[in-house]
């Protein structure tokens, strides 16, 4: 597991890292305005950092294919696949434990009955999922990271937009409505949805598995370039 202890040690190199994974995410649980949904208004927020944080993380390996380093693995002991599986492994570690402390502060803040503590972890998680498919996938479409990442500020606004995540998307026109389900960001805002009106439902569960599916299709679409 060298590559998933590595992992770990490059994900907090500075102040901005400190500041994005570790203290913005504790102080969205204090947003407690509720807007359209009977949620604090920090949960909903917290789904956009998500894809911030898994952003930053992913840029890891981005960094690794500009320095060479996944070409100098292929000739090592560990092998690309590996490679890619600790990686996934340490983010996902990573973005777990920064859920469940989000959740765990929910919980003191606005009590159990407000925050839904096993639902909420369900789904943080599976988006969560999503949101590292998704930054896999897009820093493959690039040749550097800094330029990758300087465009991911707009785009995850757009999708956040979009999505629902930060109005209600029945405003939306009904083709923009229909076209968005092939978001990620609009299963969880749907996800928000049926946790707080319907609980851990059928209906959910779906929902849980196309997040899961978005996961799948994104890294194996961003995964070909590295691993070929």
């Amino acid at each position: 597991m060298i590559i998933f202890k590595y992992v770990f040690k490059r994900t907090i190199r500075s102040k901005l890292d400190i500041l994005m994974i570790l203290l913005l995410p504790v102080l969205l649980v204090f947003i407690s305005t509720e807007p359209w949904l009977p949620i604090p208004l920090g949960f909903q927020l917290y789904g956009i950092l998500i894809l911030f944080i898994s952003s930053k993380l992913c840029r890891i390996m981005m960094e690794d294919r500009e320095k060479k380093v996944v070409l100098r693995i292929s000739a090592a002991p560990i092998t690309p696949l590996r490679y890619l599986v600790e990686n996934l492994l340490a983010y996902t570690v990573i973005l777990g434990a920064i859920n469940g402390v989000v959740i765990t502060i929910g919980v003191f803040k606005y009590g159990i009955q407000n925050i839904y503590p096993l639902e909420m972890f369900l789904l943080l998680t599976a988006f969560s999922f999503a949101s590292i498919g998704l930054s896999i996938a897009w820093y493959s479409l690039f040749r550097s990271s800094d330029t990758a990442y300087s465009i991911l500020s707009g785009l995850y606004m757009s999708l956040a937009m979009l999505g629902g995540m930060l109005w209600p998307i029945e405003i939306m026109p009904d083709i923009i409505q229909r076209m968005v389900q092939i978001l990620p960001t609009y299963w969880f805002a749907l996800g928000m949805r049926e946790i707080v009106f319907e609980g851990f439902s059928k209906e959910f569960v779906f929902i849980l598995g196309i997040l899961i599916l978005f996961s799948i299709a994104f890294t194996l679409l961003g995964s070909r370039r590295r691993l070929g």
